[in-house]
């Protein structure tokens, strides 16, 4: 297929690029290159016939019409995003913008375009969305396709209301599309403010690791590449209108998560003390969901799909990926990423 991704010099999105092209897709890459973003996530592709760049702002309709007619695009896989909760928390402007008209933008685009090829019925927009939108679990109980939403903070809210958007055009105009929601990511590529790599980075720096509340939400990990494994499967076998729960299978609460990280460094890169000394815990951000925990059954069942790497391999090739790579993300820590200060509770 020639697919159309948006956001992909992002971390997710990046590696759904490397999946694809390693895959023998062609790929038109969208991206408006903002503070998440960076060209090296895509480099090992970038010469690669099969592979072309855009810089271009989902916010820019005419911008996207252009692309649409110069590409003619099979697919479409949407994950540009503003992603980051605590950012939502202080500017959620940027994420009514992005999520919600950069979404809108986009439907309208890939429905122009789509009409004037015809309507073809394998045309597909894959919309990637998170769990955030069902809410907060508790002790026990998973997320399924069929729950109700309940977002709790300005991110999860935005993408709750891009996921409406979506739907509504399928049901209103018949554009063929899915929808996708998963559990949360890590891997190479992170940018520097999300938990796990602020957990190694802070670590290897000495300074305090930082932990909202007492470290006990839990949170299911999903490794990026089992993600991006995922969403090809989705983009080339899901059913049109269908809804899939990607989820990794690995509940962890946050400060076990850390821990494990901790000891992973021990081993991998030792000092003088165990870094687990350096965890700090901070005041608990507004809203902070208590667990999220993923049904992934539909896409096993469905589309065969189902994480291959476990938690603990997972975090030890991403220890290991940021011990090797320092030259990637030392710039954009240096340029502040991942310096949110939280108040010790």
């Amino acid at each position: 297929m020639r697919i159309l991704i948006t956001g992909g010099a992002g971390f997710i999105g990046s590696a759904v690029v490397r999946a694809a092209i390693a895959a023998g897709h062609e790929v038109i890459n969208i991206d408006a290159l903002t503070y998440a973003a960076n060209l090296e996530n895509v480099a090992s592709v970038a010469t690669d016939p099969a592979y072309v760049f855009e810089k271009a702002d989902i916010r820019d309709r005419a911008e996207l019409e252009r692309i649409f007619a110069a590409h003619a695009p099979d697919a479409v896989m949407h994950l540009a995003a503003e992603s980051h909760v605590d950012r939502s928390i202080d500017g959620p402007g940027d994420f009514i913008a992005t999520n919600i008209t950069g979404t809108f933008n986009m439907l309208e685009a890939a429905r122009g375009y789509w009409m004037d090829q015809g309507k073809p019925a394998d045309f597909r927009f894959h919309h990637v969305s998170t769990d955030e939108v069902y809410g907060s679990l508790g002790a026990s109980g998973l997320f399924t396709e069929d729950m109700p939403y309940d977002p709790r903070s300005p991110y999860s809210a935005s993408k709750a209301s891009s996921d409406h958007l979506v739907r509504a055009w399928h049901e209103t105009y018949g554009l063929p599309v899915i929808i996708t929601n998963c559990s949360n990511n890590y891997g190479p590529f992170h940018f520097p403010e999300k938990l796990v790599p602020v957990i190694i980075i802070n670590a290897l720096h000495g300074a305090p690791i930082p932990v909202y509340g007492k470290g006990e939400n839990v949170r299911d990990w999903l490794y990026v590449d089992d993600h991006a494994g995922a969403l090809l499967a989705v983009i080339s076998r899901g059913e049109n209108g269908r809804t899939y729960n990607i989820g990794g299978n690995n509940e962890r609460r946050n400060i076990d998560l850390v821990m494990t990280i901790c000891e992973l460094l021990d081993r991998l890169r030792p000092g003088d003390t165990p870094y687990s000394e350096l965890i700090e815990f901070v005041t608990d951000r507004p809203g902070h969901d208590m667990r999220y925990a993923i049904d992934a059954s539909r896409i096993e069942r469905e589309l065969g799909w189902k994480p291959s790497v476990s938690v603990e391999e997972g975090l030890r090739k991403t220890v290991e990926w940021y011990l090797t790579n320092e030259a990637w993300w030392r710039p954009l820590w240096e340029a502040g990423a991942g310096k949110r200060a939280g108040r010790k509770a």
